[in-house]
C-alpha cells in the first residue's frame, strides 16, 4: 500500500486531479515501471480522504456532469515528503524471475539452456530498444522524471545482458 500512496500523493502533488485522470495516469505512465495496477482508484482515494490526506471537491465545467477533484491536503504534502524520503533509501532487493531459473539451471541440458538465455538476451534488446524509442519520443522529450527513469531502466537491461552473455560463454 506504501507504493500505491506514494504514487497516488505525488500525482496529486503534481496539480489536483480528478479520479479517472489519475487513473489513466497510472495505467499509461507509471504500470510501465512500478508496476503498479490500480483495480479501483476510489476506493484507495476514499482511504487517504478519510486519514485526512486528500481533500476533494466537486467541479463543474461546461455541459459536463460534476466531477469530483482530489487535491492535497498539508498533512498529505508532509506525508508525500516523507514516503518520497524513504523511498529513496529504501533498498528492497529486486525480484527478477530470471533468479529462479538460475537457481535451477543445472538441470536443464547445456544446449537447452544457452538457446533460451539467447532468446532471453534478444527480448531484452526489443525492449531496450522500445525504451530507447520512448525516450526520443516528443511526448517524453519534456519530461525530465520519465527520462530519468528510461536511463535507470537501460542499465539494468544492459546490466542483465551483458551478465546473460558471459553467463552463455560459461555454460
Amino acid at each position: 500500500m506504501i507504493d500505491q500512496e506514494l504514487i497516488l500523493l505525488g500525482l496529486l502533488r503534481q496539480s489536483p486531479k480528478h479520479g479517472y485522470e489519475i487513473k489513466v495516469k497510472v495505467r499509461e505512465i507509471l504500470a510501465l515501471f512500478a508496476g503498479v495496477q490500480l483495480k479501483s482508484i476510489y476506493y484507495p482515494l476514499r482511504i487517504l480522504e478519510k486519514k485526512g490526506l486528500l481533500a476533494k471537491h466537486t467541479v463543474i465545467k461546461g455541459k459536463r456532469p460534476p466531477r469530483l477533484v482530489y487535491g492535497l491536503t498539508a498533512k498529505g504534502k508532509k506525508r508525500f515528503e516523507l514516503l518520497l524520503n524513504r523511498n529513496i533509501l529504501d533498498f528492497k532487493r529486486p525480484q527478477f524471475t530470471l533468479d529462479l531459473s538460475l537457481y535451477f539451471l543445472s538441470f536443464m541440458k547445456p544446449a537447452l539452456a544457452r538457446r533460451r538465455l539467447k532468446k532471453r538476451l534478444e527480448i531484452l534488446a526489443k525492449i531496450s530498444s522500445g525504451i530507447r524509442e520512448m525516450s526520443d519520443s516528443k511526448k517524453l522529450k519534456n519530461s525530465l522524471p520519465l527520462l530519468r527513469i528510461m536511463e535507470h531502466n537501460l542499465c539494468l537491461l544492459h546490466a542483465e545482458s551483458s551478465f546473460l552473455s558471459s553467463l552463455i560463454k560459461k555454460i
